[in-house]
């Protein structure tokens, strides 16, 4: 049989079969000698050892696999951040950007609630992130407003729900997957910071061909394996200008005659993606030891 995991607790796998039965199954034992462990979002030929129990027999070709979170087969990630209450912080959205194009998957970026932000607030975070090329969505799921845009954008594509604690992800979930209720956890008024209640990854069927996966949220990420010299290609917007650069080799940061720093001082592209590219760039060249 063919299915799909949708669901690893504890070595225990989740398969949804082509005819939407569900099995849990454990992963044969080749797996473990292999060093191969299958991903939420895997497709898989397994047997059925009864009605509800069965084995991983195949993983079948991945087209992609993400390391946090761990899943296979992506689509897109759509990347939900409040716009207030916590306040956003861009610094750890645009290095989760950055993770995303490094493992080539498309992004959806979703403030979340809008309807406690000032106006100037959302202008600001529209036009520091237009300039990327992303589709950007202001929502609030609290009053349902903008559901239908993230509705279409969701149709047809497997697509993971992620970003900090606090800002939404699992209430957004429940209002488009009525019959999966994800506990919603509370905002610290102490530090206006969320409380972590997605523990583990799970890929839920919210249509035809079309699942959401909400993931555990993250505080901190560190960019590995990526040469401080290459940041500036993860920075969609600085490719209309960069040609104009006095040197080819110009990494937009100390070197006169830059283009890229004349659209910023220009704002064709965000002062606060470009001040954030500052600071990531220096910290991976320190870990570079330069």
């Amino acid at each position: 049989m063919v299915g799909k995991i949708v669901k690893g607790v504890a070595g225990d796998y989740t398969v949804v079969a082509e005819n939407g039965q569900k099995f849990v199954c454990r992963a044969k034992g080749i797996f473990r000698k292999n060093k191969i462990s299958p991903l939420i979002g895997d497709n898989v030929e397994f047997e059925a050892l009864n009605d509800e129990e069965g084995n991983i027999i195949k993983i079948l070709e991945r087209k992609n696999s993400l390391i946090r979170p761990a899943c296979a087969n992506v689509d897109q990630v759509m990347v939900v951040f409040a716009a207030a209450s916590p306040e956003p912080n861009l610094n750890l959205l645009d290095r989760f950007l950055i993770m995303m194009q490094k493992q080539s998957v498309s992004a959806v970026l979703c403030f979340n609630k809008k309807d406690i932000a000032d106006n100037e607030r959302l202008r600001s975070l529209a036009e520091n992130y237009e300039a990327s090329g992303m589709k950007i969505v202001f929502a609030s799921i609290l009053k349902s407003e903008g559901i239908e845009e993230i509705r279409e954008l969701l149709k047809g594509r497997t697509t993971i729900l992620a970003g900090p604690s606090g800002v939404g992800k699992s209430s957004m979930v429940n209002i488009l997957a009525p019959n999966e209720i994800m506990e919603v956890g509370d905002l610290s008024e102490k530090i206006a910071r969320g409380k972590q209640t997605t523990r583990h990854t799970e890929l839920v069927e919210i249509g035809t061909d079309t699942f959401l996966c909400d993931s555990p949220g993250f505080s901190s990420l560190y960019l590995e394996d990526i040469d401080y010299r290459d940041l500036k290609n993860f920075y969609p917007e600085f490719d209309e200008y960069s040609g104009g650069c006095r040197f080819l080799t110009c990494n937009h940061i100390n070197e006169p005659d830059c283009a890229v720093k004349a659209a910023v001082q220009e704002g064709k592209i965000g002062a606060s993606r470009y001040e954030n590219y500052c600071l990531l760039f220096n910290e991976l060249k320190q870990k570079k030891g330069y």
